[in-house]
């Protein structure tokens, strides 16, 4: 739910809304995770949310954009791409995304396509403490 903000004029909800997700719903403890994992939906969705990114509708090819809470990740692709996301300015404080950048090309918008990530390259998300309204 906390996704559906990019579908409005204030996608900077989203942003704040994940983060808190992220720091008060999942810990390292017996009770790290609110209830059922729903086959591992609720691992997925960390992960995804983590790395700033989530597949909001099966079956469409483009990912919404969050606020990571990873400095740097670089992921492996099937396909022996590499997909770096690499955040600037990243802290507890700094959760409001100020822009985002795809292989230094600016991204419009508040989705980015599956095919772009497939293909490898770096997403760059630029942090601040104030959002962008």
């Amino acid at each position: 739910m906390a996704y559906l903000y990019n579908f409005t004029s204030q996608p900077w909800k989203t942003q704040e809304r994940v983060r808190m997700i992220l720091k008060k719903q999942y810990k390292a403890a017996i009770d790290g995770l609110g209830g059922n994992d729903d086959c591992g939906q609720m691992s997925a969705w960390y992960i995804f949310t983590a790395l700033g990114l989530y597949p909001f509708a099966p079956g469409s090819e483009t990912y919404q954009l969050g606020s990571p809470a990873v400095k740097k990740a670089v992921i492996r692709l099937e396909n022996g791409n590499t997909l770096t996301v690499d955040t600037r300015n990243q802290s507890d404080k700094n959760v409001y995304v100020s822009k985002v950048t795809f292989n230094g090309i600016p991204v419009k918008g508040t989705a980015i396509d599956h095919s772009k990530l497939i293909a490898g390259g770096e997403l760059v998300f630029y942090m601040s403490a104030k959002p962008a309204r």
